[in-house]
């Protein structure tokens, strides 16, 4: 999972900032060369840019990203629709990508399991590397936390997509059992409650992914028959 690590090095989510644990752009004897911006009092004379400090007129310093720990950071949703799914439950694929995740890291980094969203807000270092995976149905509406947890962190969605959104195998009068909360329904399902069904499906997930990139996350998704670090690796634009 190297080009796994490198994305997040490289993310320009990630905030920039120093501190142990968390990628940093570091001035000195890095790696690979990110951008050039303003000189600042403290930054290494050696690294000024000279000719582009005579185009702008304005001294001009090399930022350079040198490879330093990380801090992995996952939260799987738990709830009973996760064990829901066409061919086995999400809950599998799930865990799938939390260990190609923690997979990538290295023995320098740190990897930290959560089991709340907002518990990550306040233990998690600045600039940590956070991955939640989940179908997203008990997400609040108020985008307070998102939005919070996306200016601290390098923050990636990984969100289960319905195995039935492209069309539902039942017709006719079914019993539904909600793997959520445990109860049951009887409901009538044609040809026009299936088409609303998927139409439903779609808007959601659009509302999902606009929701999240509002909020400064990557946004992601996975099925329930696929194999989890495909489908992070995904999230990163690998295909």
């Amino acid at each position: 999972m190297k080009l796994l690590r490198e994305a997040l090095l490289r993310g320009r989510r990630r905030p920039r900032h120093s501190g142990a644990g968390s990628p940093t752009l570091f001035r000195g004897d890095g790696y690979e060369f990110v951008e050039l911006r303003e000189y600042a009092p403290g930054d290494d004379v050696r690294r000024v840019d000279w000719a582009a400090t005579a185009r702008t007129g304005a001294l001009q310093t090399r930022v350079i990203l040198e490879d330093v720990a990380l801090t992995l950071a996952a939260f799987v949703d738990t709830t009973g629709s996760m064990e829901a799914g066409r061919t086995r439950p999400f809950s599998q694929a799930a865990q799938e990508a939390v260990n190609a995740w923690f997979g990538c890291a290295l023995s320098t980094d740190r990897c930290i399991t959560v089991d709340a969203l907002d518990v990550a807000a306040v233990t998690l270092p600045r600039g940590a590397a956070l991955l939640v995976v989940g179908d997203f149905w008990d997400l609040p509406e108020d985008d307070g936390l998102l939005i919070e947890l996306g200016r601290r962190f390098d923050c990636t969605a990984l969100a289960a997509r319905d195995p039935w959104g492209g069309a539902l195998p039942l017709r006719g009068f079914v019993r539904l059992h909600d793997a959520e909360s445990g109860a049951t329904a009887s409901l009538y399902l044609g040809r026009a409650q299936a088409a609303a069904y998927a139409r439903a499906v779609g808007e959601r997930e659009e509302r999902l992914q606009e929701r999240f990139a509002r909020c400064n996350w990557r946004y992601g998704t996975f099925d329930c028959d696929e194999d989890g670090a495909v489908a992070v690796l995904r999230a990163f634009g690998f295909r």
